[in-house]
């Protein structure tokens, strides 16, 4: 049996493998341009549904997993309100932000000649025109995928400056998201990128709308536009106007009644403690949302009780077993200090085949070496194939680092890691150490594609 090598020695700082970079740094060739456009996000807080929600999550994600497989990704919009920037930094959703819009001159100016005359009385009051979209699509031949329903879309200069951002998110693509692209691959044509919208079931219609939209007034318009849609939200006890919003602040509710019932009510209270019930609700959050594949309908169940149900649970049983892990490593370096265990041997000198248990070997074939392979299909965006919709597996995340607690725990109840200070015992400890650092490292990795940071203690 071989040494989990890409993993350091305990007490030496985490490192995630080259591979499972999580980062956003590009590669040194240019690779792949993806823009992940959300139309959710261009409202407040208080208006943005369950379903739109998922949605953000969905795209957030889904960029995280793309750069770490070497694909420049970018989100749009920026978001100009600041409510929102602050709600999403709650969730540890990572959104670029703006303040001031993109320039619509030069569209508006297409649009105006391109658009038949304004004299049309039936036009309501701020319309620049109206575009039949029937005849676009048969004219370019994008007929499949798009809703029969289709028939024509009104000019406004809030969709001049939706597509005015698009624009200027294919054509100057910003240094800092693909430091590997020379100045000529960051302006590079939109033959080179492909833009995926990702939208909840009741906002593709007018998605695609624009995108017809897009094509009549850009020349340069990405060849390649994909939908991305969610299915619906449901929420199973509360009123379907529930927003995001009053989501977050029930399941943050939920998670600090659950720490009063497990530590006490003064921790619940203690301000040190905050920072830890946000990283636990945004875990219980994302996981609910992401653990389904986002095409089909979501339910989410509402509790009363603490955080009661397998699907709220989830979140916070892989941050417990994060929590477990750094707590085991603590207590070897306190050992190690003490005088108690001796300092960890290089790598190279550890005896695998001390490892017999049947859990050390399910956590490394299982887990540890499958994980990059098992990760690759969340990446994997089909932009050339036919058809307007478009499919992503970012649920493969979430059941994975479930599956890898599930198994890390029954393990971890069963065997003993840290045990009696015996030198003919010391073997088999460190490789156990071993094997779960590559455990930790894994774990962390997969927290890090859906921006959750690890903890220490919950």
């Amino acid at each position: 049996m071989s040494a989990p090598a890409a993993c350091p020695a305990p007490g030496s700082p985490p490192t995630v493998p080259g591979e499972w970079d999580t980062s956003r740094a590009a590669p040194a060739a240019p690779g792949p341009r993806v823009i992940l456009h959300c139309p959710s996000l261009r409202g407040t807080p208080c208006a943005l549904r369950l379903r739109q929600l998922r949605a953000v999550l969905v795209a957030d994600h889904l960029a995280r997993a793309l750069r770490a497989h070497g694909v420049h990704a970018r989100l749009v919009p920026a978001v100009r309100d600041p409510h929102m920037q602050a709600f999403l930094q709650q969730l540890r959703v990572d959104w670029p932000a703006a303040s001031e819009s993109t320039p619509t001159e030069s569209l508006r100016s297409r649009a105006l000649a391109e658009l038949p005359s304004s004299l049309d009385r039936t036009l309501p009051p701020g319309v620049l025109g109206r575009l039949c979209l029937k005849k676009l699509v048969e004219e370019r031949g994008r007929a499949a995928g798009y809703d029969p329903n289709l028939d024509s879309c009104l000019v406004t200069e809030d969709l001049l400056s939706v597509l005015a951002e698009l624009q200027e998110a294919v054509q100057h693509w910003p240094e800092d998201s693909c430091s590997g692209l020379t100045t000529g691959a960051a302006d590079a044509g939109a033959d080179s990128c492909t833009v995926v919208h990702v939208v909840s079931c009741e906002e593709e219609f007018q998605q695609q709308k624009l995108d017809l939209l897009w094509w009549a007034l850009d020349d340069r318009a990405p060849l390649h536009q994909k939908h991305l849609v969610c299915g619906p939200v449901k929420a199973a006890g509360t009123a379907s106007t529930l927003t995001a919003p009053e989501y977050y602040a029930f399941r943050h509710a939920q998670v600090r009644k659950a720490s009063a019932l497990k530590h006490g009510e003064e921790l619940a209270q203690d301000p040190a403690w905050m920072d830890i019930f946000g990283v636990l609700c945004a875990a219980t959050i994302k996981f609910e949302m992401l653990s389904t594949a986002p095409q089909n309908q979501l339910l989410l169940a509402l509790a009363d009780s603490s955080i009661s149900t397998k699907g709220t649970k989830s979140g916070t049983f892989v941050m417990y077993n994060c929590a477990r892990l750094a707590t085991l490593f603590e207590g070897y370096m306190r050992g190690v200090e003490q005088g108690v265990y001796p300092t960890f041997p290089p790598v190279s000198s550890l005896d695998f085949s001390l490892l017999h248990d049947e859990g050390e070997w399910l956590l490394l074939f299982n887990s540890v070496l499958p994980f990059p392979d098992l990760l690759s299909p969340t990446a994997v965006l089909a932009s050339s194939a036919p058809g307007l919709h478009v499919t992503a597996r970012t649920e493969t995340v979430c059941k994975f680092l479930v599956q890898l607690s599930m198994d890390f725990s029954s393990y971890y109840n069963r065997v003993h890691i840290l045990g009696e200070p015996r030198p003919h015992l010391f073997g088999q400890m460190f490789a156990r150490l071993q094997l779960l650092r590559a455990v930790q490292e894994v774990l962390h990795a997969g927290l890090a594609l859906l921006g959750l940071p690890p903890l220490s203690r919950v």
